[in-house]
């Protein structure tokens, strides 16, 4: 049951912290008094937003047309360009209009005025494919990735306390460097032996990296893809078709499409991706819990260990256990492989920065072997800097969706409760009015005593959302990234002798475009 107004009014000013609250009014950048200020009355019509039209629009992604086969990122910049921090893209072949918005203030208003159940929408032909092709599992759980409303809220509550719990998260840092010993040795197996690069597919190795992660949480094992179960068929198939998946995505609920009205060639090959991510990662769910069950009945101690995320889930549900683990392997792969591949692009290509990190984790770390604790890894400070300016350097996409959650009023125009918003905070990151030299990468600005005054605004810098549907699995991201961060620059030195300028592509999230021939020289003990 929804709460009242007055009760939602205090919940939307109790989402910022007291720390952020502070850091906004001392920047004196926000007003933070706009939620009384906003004058729906005096506000211009919101047909009059600026933009493109039905026509315009879809002849622009012909061929021959401005944004023809432009990058996602590219196409709303250029649109920027020509509109202004706010402007409106009509809906097209059965899509509803999405406005763009690049102002922080607007940007936060938007997360100050959402209901206790924030709307994401965005991937409506997930939705279709689950509701129609996959029923028997989604009807009991939706998950999180496509779902809405009460669905979405009641699947958030019964997961938050076991992957939002940082003692659960503390509990894999052992599992996880396991994982990244077999990654560490994959490496010197291909590494080329005379010029110490690694091959053109070396993404394929970070992909099977976070794969193995991810796994180690939502399944509660290894698989083996990274050594030794390389040849696996089912797992090579899955790689390919979540890339597919992520493309798919963009092209399919962003561009115009036919979609919804014929049975295209694209949707075509998104419901066989589709089709196979499901078999393949229920496969592993269920051989994990089958494995599972033989361990718990042969093991009198199960009862006296610290039961792992998946045991905890099951012990909720075996259906939202079953759906979030899907999930994460959905949605954790290609995501974190692609925000890696940015952070190990900017330290390999930084060596002052590579070497201030390596003698950080030098003093945690004081052998090529030695392994993290729980409470050694307190102690790396400029370690979790670096990835924090990597991730603002290479953002996983432009920005997030939502819809508003009341009538509003931006920029002098009428926004109806319900509108499809896309906040671009991530393409603010490399602006001179947030980040003094955007285009450098200077982890010290992270750092207490750091050099530059940074970050206006919190809502400039959202790697991992906020508010209630901020990312669910943040806390197994950072570890995975520390750990394999650290560990990299502690056996090998780095380096990347290629340009960079164009590394990424961007469908509907950014993934690596260029061949990843890292250089990584062995270390001395």
């Amino acid at each position: 049951m929804l709460k009242s107004s007055s009760t939602l009014k205090c919940l939307k000013l109790s989402l910022l912290s007291n720390a952020t609250r502070s850091a906004a009014t001392s920047a004196g950048a926000l007003k933070l008094d706009y939620l009384d200020s906003a004058d729906w009355a005096k506000a211009r019509a919101y047909e009059e937003i600026p933009g493109p039209t039905k026509y315009e629009l879809f002849r622009g992604f012909m061929p021959g047309g401005q944004y023809h086969k432009k990058s996602f990122t590219d196409y709303i910049l250029k649109a920027r360009e020509q509109y202004g921090d706010i402007f409106r893209i009509p809906g097209t072949f059965g899509k509803v209009d999405v406005v763009m918005l690049f102002d922080v203030n607007h940007i936060q208003h938007v997360f100050r005025t959402e209901s206790a159940w924030p709307s994401r929408p965005g991937m409506d032909s997930l939705t279709y494919y689950r509701k129609n092709y996959r029923a028997e599992l989604y009807d009991q759980a939706e998950g999180l990735i496509a779902s809405e409303g009460k669905a979405w809220s009641t699947f958030r509550t019964a997961v938050n306390p076991v992957l939002m719990q940082p003692r659960n998260a503390k509990s894999y840092v052992i599992p996880m460097q396991e994982v990244n010993s077999e990654f560490l040795q994959r490496i010197r197996e291909i590494r080329d032996p005379h010029t110490n690069e690694m091959p053109d597919n070396f993404i394929d190795e970070i992909n099977r990296l976070t794969f193995e992660s991810v796994a180690v949480v939502a399944l509660d094992k290894q698989l083996g893809l990274i050594r030794k179960n390389r040849d696996r068929a089912d797992a090579k198939k899955l790689f390919t078709s979540l890339t597919i998946f992520l493309q798919s995505v963009y092209e399919l609920d962003f561009q115009p499409s036919l979609w919804k009205y014929i049975w295209t060639p694209s949707f075509a090959r998104y419901k066989k991706a589709l089709d196979i991510i499901f078999e393949t990662i229920i496969g592993f769910v269920e051989e994990s819990l089958e494995q599972m069950e033989k361990r718990n009945k042969n093991n009198s101690e199960t009862l006296d260990r610290e039961l792992s995320v998946l045991e905890k889930l099951i012990k909720i549900d075996k259906a939202i256990a079953i759906v979030m683990a899907t999930d994460m392997l959905m949605a954790g792969v290609d995501t974190t492989s692609s925000v890696m591949t940015g952070i190990l692009l900017e330290v390999a290509t930084n060596p002052e920065k590579q070497k201030k990190l390596r003698e950080e984790v030098r003093k945690v770390l004081p052998h090529k072997d030695s392994t993290f604790t729980v409470e050694s890894m307190k102690h790396l400070p400029y370690l979790r800097a670096c990835i924090k300016e990597g991730l603002r350097m290479h953002p996983i996409g432009a920005g997030i969706p939502r819809k508003a959650g009341d009538d509003i009023a931006l920029a002098g125009y009428r926004i109806p409760k319900g509108t499809r918003i896309l906040l671009n905070a991530n393409l603010l990151l490399r602006e001179e009015n947030y980040f003094p030299k955007p285009n450098e990468y200077i982890p010290e600005r992270w750092m207490r005593d750091g050099p530059l005054e940074n970050v206006i605004t919190p809502f400039s810098y959202l790697p991992f959302g906020f508010g209630p549907r901020m990312c669910v699995g943040r806390r197994i991201v950072d570890l995975e990234l520390e750990v394999t961060v650290a560990r990299l620059v502690r056996n090998f030195y780095m380096e990347f002798n290629y340009p960079t300028e164009n590394a990424f592509k961007s469908h509907f999230l950014n993934t690596p475009a260029i061949p990843l021939k890292f250089k990584l020289t062995e270390l001395e003990d």
